[in-house]
């Protein structure tokens, strides 16, 4: 079992996934203008690792600055998961309210990413109690396509480099039908497209989603 023993949905709740360089933060600004063009639902999109203290710790890490170990950083992830979801105003607060919320990553990021760095097992049981998003999009993306959209940021994280970021695409087909298989919507979108593109495939799959129908 790669994720969850019993796997709650949590409805209103969806997730960006994909490698590095996939595009997903610019999706996320698209969807923000799409959605603030309508009079419904209400909407929270936020992202991981957070703003919060943990995550600012955790982005010090991804940076190369911080230099901690790779359990750590999963032990890290998983805090910040924790606030994120479960703190005054959080992700299943708001969900429960009856608001769209979109997250930038979420579990199955940690699950590849960390599970790439440190090995699957400790990932797996850092999550395998946090509910589980009502959909997931990933963002489909061949790795050296990724690599050539990030060669020109100023600085490159501790996974970005191409032996890393190789896996990264196999792992995530490996990992997602899990939560396919448990009850999570799954939608691949071609990330290749333009920005344009790529928004029109990911509103398709938001649209299956009952709050966007009502």
């Amino acid at each position: 079992m790669i994720y969850g023993r019993s796997m709650k949905i949590l409805r209103n709740f969806a997730v960006f996934e994909g490698c590095d360089g996939s595009g997903t933060t610019t999706q996320m600004g698209l969807l923000r203008k799409r959605l603030q063009a309508r009079s419904s639902p209400p909407f929270f999109l936020t992202s991981e690792p957070t703003d919060g203290p943990i995550g600012r710790l955790i982005r010090s890490a991804l940076g190369g600055d911080a230099g901690l170990a790779p359990e750590t950083v999963a032990r890290l992830f998983a805090a910040d998961r924790g606030e994120h979801l479960f703190a005054s105003g959080g992700i299943a607060e708001r969900a429960g309210r009856g608001e769209l919320v979109v997250s930038d990553r979420y579990v199955p990021s940690s699950l590849v990413y960390q599970g790439l760095a440190c090995g699957g097992d400790l990932p797996r049981i850092l999550n395998e109690d946090f509910p589980a998003p009502e959909l997931i999009v990933f963002f489909d993306l061949e790795s050296e396509t990724a690599l050539e959209r990030m060669k020109n940021r100023e600085k490159r994280e501790i996974y970005e480099y191409p032996e890393f970021q190789a896996r990264v695409g196999e792992s995530y087909r490996r990992i997602l039908p899990s939560f396919r298989d448990r009850g999570t919507l799954l939608f691949t979108v071609n990330a290749s497209g333009s920005p344009e593109e790529v928004a029109g495939e990911v509103w398709r799959a938001l649209s299956h989603m009952p709050i966007l129908k009502a």
